[in-house]
């Protein structure tokens, strides 16, 4: 396939007066990983600059073999039992209002890393009991007492990608099941209706409109309360191709189609990724459930 070039609505505009030194200095100091930095998301910038970052802990090498993502494949390292600490340690030291916890997938841990999602969770919680706390987790193999094991830490909000459309599995995530992917999205809510569930989807990579129409709808279907829709950016030319640059006014049709089957909150945008600007979030998780 011809490489596309980039479109100006893709080109980001860095300011030279954003600061990052103080959030690198940090996860420096407590030895830790951002999705950030490991999927070379566009925005690090942005997020840094404003002392946000998605935490990734259980390592930086996965066990699955996704097409779109460059975070590294192989055999993982033993988990390192002090993370959860050092989690809420940098929390803390950020001063963090809402907060990303995510993860390599971990297929070779019994539970896939659920007890270790719980144990960053309530580490979270003793160190920052007002800081509103998202996951965003592998699909754990489908296991119904992995998904539990984090619910019940109680986060406010448990997000797990479908990543793309189920026409595209096979080739973007040969591994993964689309059908096991919005179950997970179900479990949660089985587990504990007032946890709010999220997922994202990338588009770009080959899919129709009708068809991202349809994923949306399979989400609310499965309870989604959250989604994010985003442009796919190849990281390398090994990596799945860009089929297509989605235009900004298609990313604003998907984000009216959403409200109007029900999302409660919406992100769509070229650069928009699944954890981009979640503390938005925090007002609406407030409000709503103040009601």
């Amino acid at each position: 396939m011809s490489y596309l070039k980039k479109p100006d609505w893709l080109k980001i505009r860095v300011k030279a007066d954003q600061k990052i030194d103080d959030v690198i200095e940090i996860l420096k100091m407590f030895s830790l990983h951002t999705v950030c930095e490991e999927a070379q998301c566009p925005n690090i910038y942005e997020c840094f600059s404003k002392k946000t970052a998605t935490f990734l802990i259980m390592g930086d090498v996965c066990t699955r073999n996704c097409t779109f993502c460059d975070v590294k494949k192989g055999k993982p390292v033993k988990l390192n039992s002090d993370e959860p600490k050092m989690v809420a340690n940098a929390v803390g030291a950020l001063g963090l209002k809402y907060v990303v916890i995510t993860s390599v997938t971990r297929d070779d841990l019994p539970d896939g890393g659920a007890f270790h999602f719980a144990e960053c969770i309530r580490s979270i919680k003793g160190k920052s009991p007002h800081t509103k706390i998202e996951v965003l987790i592998p699909d754990f193999k489908g296991s119904f007492e992995s998904v539990s094991k984090v619910v019940e830490a109680s986060p406010d909000v448990v997000a797990h990608n479908i990543e793309t459309i189920e026409r595209l599995y096979p080739c973007v995530r040969p591994l993964a099941s689309y059908k096991r992917s919005l179950d997970v999205l179900r479990m949660v809510k089985e587990i504990d209706k007032n946890i709010f569930t999220k997922s994202g989807i990338m588009v770009g990579l080959g899919e129709t409109k009708d068809e991202v129409k349809k994923a949306l709808e399979d989400l609310r279907k499965a309870e989604c309360d959250f989604v994010t829709i985003g442009q796919y950016l190849s990281p390398s030319k090994n990596h799945h191709p860009v089929v297509e640059f989605v235009h900004p006014d298609v990313f604003e049709e998907y984000k009216e189609f959403a409200i109007s089957i029900g999302f409660k909150f919406v992100m769509s945008g070229p650069l928009v990724r699944s954890s981009y600007m979640a503390e938005n979030a925090k007002d609406i998780i407030e409000n709503i459930r103040k009601i």
